[in-house]
């Protein structure tokens, strides 16, 4: 880490961000139930509907960057690196 470049965000205060997030989320899934439910333009739910999966792809970019800084770092100095990359592998194949 360099002068220029910022400690990474607590552990809590990380976690505490993304339940944040996930909780706005929900509401914008609740947003879009409601739209449905009063049968409002397929257009307007579609814009929507990008807003929240945008959201989660940005909450999923968090996650992978939470884990490479933590629990990658960690595995790679414990020598389970090729182990723990195995495994962020095929979570991206999934999430991707």
């Amino acid at each position: 880490m360099t002068e220029d470049t910022p400690p990474p965000p607590a552990p809590d205060r990380e976690r505490a961000a993304l339940l944040a997030r996930l909780r706005r989320i929900e509401g914008q899934v609740r947003g879009l139930q409601r739209m449905v439910q009063q049968d409002r333009p397929c257009p307007e739910v579609l814009v929507q509907l990008a807003a929240v999966r945008a959201a989660l792809a940005a909450v999923g970019q968090r996650l992978v960057e939470r884990h490479a800084r933590t629990c990658l770092r960690r595995a790679m100095a414990d020598g389970r690196g090729e182990a723990a990359m195995a495994e962020l592998v095929e979570a991206l194949r999934r999430w991707v």
